[in-house]
């Protein structure tokens, strides 16, 4: 072993929970009260309320053992680590235990300790009748693999979680978001989502607004399809919301314009792009923990994406929090001066509303033998991380697409790559155990191999603007054709052999200790877990 690799076994293996703790930067997100009617505070109160009962939920979905250690330690640095990563293992340390020996389990709590895909997929063979309820995104697998849904797992959590949302539409004075209040009570204790999340498109710049669903697969890392709780409130930034016109006018142009087969890109003319830009001053479930979520584009139901679309959302006081204390001080420690200098807020604003829109662009579904299905069903465990690269360069294809096209000033296109860097070089430092760590070792590892990306003697890293764009459209259409084909095993192969972080990546990455890793949000209400 050289001496640089004696050098990070030794800093992996001397990292106390003080050491884990200090790579946060605690940032206060707070409610502005002043500016809300009496009214609005009282509804806000009970979707926190409601909030508070969802993050109890996550817990055993995510760690039934760690949350008892959390409600009992009096350790401030523990607790304050659970608080972070809302179970025991470090997200942003390969999911290395914390507290204990224990090793992730890749099901988490929605599956028996040490089942096996293998094992599920033997056992669904000689009983196809059950794998449905297997396969639901909204069931608890047991022993035996007899299968209890949601709504009955955690039935003395979510009928109160009902009631506050309830409790809150009655004091909505927003008629169309209290009717998606009511709707999404009734989805909480019946595990069917789908008229809901429709009234939820439906809302038209919504001054109040909520995720609250059951919808990513981050936990499932055994068959990539059960769904964990997540939540957030969202007041809107009018300021802000309003720029998004010209984002919203070309989806269905970047869609037709994607580097893949036609009929493996639905056409997204006359579907719904509702956008928002809002503060977030309460989060819960699997938007609370870990990585610190910027933007999300919701519902992930492809027939919801089929029908109607999806809904795009920017966490203003989020971003803003990422890109002064983390992306732009990443920028100038590891990128060219002159090029760092390019990336900017708005550049990374530009990114990210990419990246979501094409979070819904591409393929809604895999095709295998003549029939639809899932796509993350098709490609399993490597779904997460697949969906987000496919999302990053997607969206950057999108980006330099509304440039061609006169949307956006071509003038600004190095302040654009220099923003995506930056931004890549800020998820690397998650390692590739988070769904978004292991995207973007993939492309840093792509365009190095694609010379966009080129490693100077001096350790920074530089781009080449004039190969960038092209590195970017083949890589799209690599990862658009395996959803499109939903090719697990060509995925498996695809990271296997891109998402490794070079030993000078490592050195460079050491270099930015100092920086925080991400922003911990200080809210204005308690977690109650």
């Amino acid at each position: 072993m050289n001496r640089f690799k004696v050098l990070i076994a030794l800093l992996l293996a001397a990292q106390t929970p003080a050491e884990r703790l200090a790579k946060w930067k605690f940032v206060e997100m707070p409610l502005h009260s002043s500016a809300l009617a009496p009214r609005e505070r009282q509804m806000v109160e009970k979707l926190v309320k409601a909030c508070q009962l969802l993050n109890q939920v996550f817990w055993l979905q995510s760690d039934r053992e760690g949350l008892a250690v959390y409600q009992s330690t009096k350790d401030p640095v523990l607790k304050s680590l659970f608080g972070i990563m809302g179970s025991r293992w470090d997200l942003i340390d390969e999911n290395r235990p914390f507290y204990g020996e224990a090793p992730m389990p890749p099901g988490h709590d929605l599956y028996p300790r040490g089942v096996t895909r293998a094992a599920i997929e033997q056992y669904v063979k000689q009983h196809p009748e059950k794998k449905a309820a297997i396969y639901s995104p909204f069931t608890v697998v047991k022993a035996n693999f007899a299968t209890v849904p949601y709504h009955e797992e955690y039935k003395r959590f979510l009928e109160p979680m009902a009631q506050a949302l309830r409790e809150a539409a009655a004091l909505s004075s927003d008629g169309a978001f209290a009717n998606f209040l009511r709707l999404r009570a009734d989805a909480l204790l019946t595990d069917d989502y789908y008229k809901s999340d429709l009234a939820w498109l439906d809302l038209k710049d919504p001054k109040f607004d909520v995720i609250f669903a059951p919808y990513e697969t981050y936990l499932d890392d055994l068959l990539g399809v059960k769904t964990s709780y997540g939540a957030s409130v969202l007041i809107r930034n009018e300021e802000e919301s309003a720029k998004l016109a010209v984002y919203q006018k070309y989806v269905p142009d970047i869609q037709d314009a994607l580097p893949l087969a036609p009929a493996d890109r639905p056409s997204k003319r006359g579907h719904l792009t509702p956008m928002e830009v809002m503060d977030a001053p309460f989060r819960a479930g699997d938007l609370r923990y870990g990585y610190q979520a910027v933007a999300d584009n919701l519902p992930n139901d492809p027939r919801i994406h089929q029908e109607k679309g999806t809904k795009k959302i920017f966490f203003k006081n989020f971003m803003d929090a990422r890109v002064a204390n983390v992306v732009l001080p990443i920028a100038k420690r590891l990128m060219q001066p002159e090029q760092a200098a390019k990336a900017s807020g708005e550049g990374y604003l530009a990114c990210t509303l990419l990246h979501e829109i094409s979070h819904g662009l591409g393929p809604a579904f895999a095709r295998r033998d003549g029939e639809q299905i899932d796509i993350n069903e098709a490609i399993g465990p490597a779904y997460s991380g697949m969906e987000e690269a496919k999302a990053d360069v997607a969206g950057m294809f999108g980006l330099q697409w509304l440039m061609d096209h006169g949307a956006l000033p071509k003038s600004r296109m190095e302040e654009y790559y220099s923003s995506y860097v930056a931004g890549i070089f800020r998820t690397l430092r998650f390692g590739t155990g988070e769904a978004h760590g292991r995207a973007e070792m993939m492309e840093f590892n792509y365009l190095l191999e694609q010379q966009a990306l080129k490693r100077a003697s001096d350790g920074r890293y530089v781009i080449d603007y004039k190969r960038i764009p092209a590195a970017l459209a083949q890589l799209a259409k690599e990862l658009l054709e395996m959803e499109a084909t939903g090719g697990r095993n060509r995925v498996e192969a695809w990271f296997t052999k891109y998402d490794k972080m070079p030993d000078d990546l490592k050195a460079a990455l050491a270099a930015t200790n100092g920086i925080p890793v991400d922003v911990e949000p200080v809210f204005s209400f308690p977690d109650l877990s």
